[in-house]
């Protein structure tokens, strides 16, 4: 049976994170976009409020002073929703950021469908797509809590330039480890699996790991399930060994399929093991206001629906 020890918000993951960096790097400094406790920032604020900057929502401005922050020896993280923070001022990330190639961290709040009641408007859904495309930018998307706890961490401590988070609002199973190894730029293999890889990000690794479950114990089928927590760099190869290890690939996201996760794995895929592939996620829509398990149910982002297309797939080999 898959474990976890609680549950709790990604984002939650992401202040804490925050604020333990804050411990051992003076030259961290926080800017917030008047959502603070929303993203969970406020812990940094409150524990070192002489580095904390509120600007108020003026996202693109953050980022700009970000830049500059960075160009005078600072680490800056700002973090908003993933709707303002890698839309609305992507013109900003562009050229401010990347284009100097500057450590700016970036915190990607409320991404997903799962979102809820605050529907289309809230619901990032493309923000992969616009951030893995941007030259020098490293995009993390962890899985639970404490995995995105250890994502800020490496994200200030070990990476240089510009690092992009991305992270949710509910509450999901919290299933990695404190000691769990994390290394920016490689997978992490949860299940080992010959009959079909299972690659997820973000809150679908849960629904992944229980869809593997559930095709080993119905169906007598041995899916891997890898964790791909950084999508750019992407892990090469680890999706050439499973493809060659498995011979079909389903990769799955709560993002559009377009420009996504999955279609990362695929510009690999082409170029050193192509095999049968599909990608299960978001479908050329917007999304809209629900309960965050009625709209995963309703978009197809279930570990029934895993397990379903995963079955179709094996069918067509």
């Amino acid at each position: 049976m898959v474990s976890y020890h609680g549950f709790k918000p990604t984002r939650q993951g992401f202040g804490e994170g925050l604020k333990e960096a804050g411990k051992t790097e003076p030259t961290l400094v926080a800017l917030g976009a008047d959502i603070t406790g929303s993203v969970s920032m406020n812990l940094f604020a409150e524990t070192y409020p002489e580095r904390f900057f509120s600007f108020g929502i003026a996202e693109q401005n953050i980022a700009g002073v970000a830049a500059g922050l960075a160009l005078s020896g600072k680490i800056p993280v700002f973090s908003t929703y993933a709707v303002f923070s890698a839309m609305r001022d992507l013109d900003q990330v562009r050229i401010s950021i990347c284009y100097n190639n500057v450590h700016v961290i970036i915190g990607g709040a409320h991404a997903g469908i799962s979102v809820g009641p605050d529907g289309a408007t809230h619901q990032a859904l493309e923000d992969i797509a616009t951030m893995r495309v941007l030259p020098n930018m490293t995009v993390l998307s962890p899985c639970d809590a404490t995995q995105t706890k250890r994502a800020i961490l490496h994200a200030v401590n070990d990476i240089k330039g510009p690092v992009y988070i991305r992270f949710g609002r509910e509450a999901v199973p919290d299933f990695t480890l404190d000691n769990q190894e994390f290394i920016p730029g490689k997978a992490q293999v949860l299940k080992d699996g010959n009959d079909i890889a299972l690659f997820a990000t973000g809150h679908m690794v849960w629904e992944a790991l229980k869809a593997a479950e559930s095709l080993e114990n119905m169906h007598n089928i041995h899916a891997a399930v890898v964790n791909f927590h950084t999508i750019k760099p992407i892990d090469t190869d680890c999706i050439e060994k499973y493809a060659k290890q498995c011979g079909c690939i389903l990769t799955v996201e709560e993002h559009q399929v377009t420009g996504g996760f999955g279609s990362a794995v695929a510009e690999k895929l082409i170029q050193t093991y192509p095999v049968s592939m599909h990608m299960l996620g978001i479908n050329d829509c917007f999304g809209e206001s629900g309960q965050p398990a009625e709209l995963m149910e309703k978009y197809g982002l279930t570990a029934k629906n895993i397990t379903d297309h995963a079955l179709k797939l094996l069918s067509h080999d």
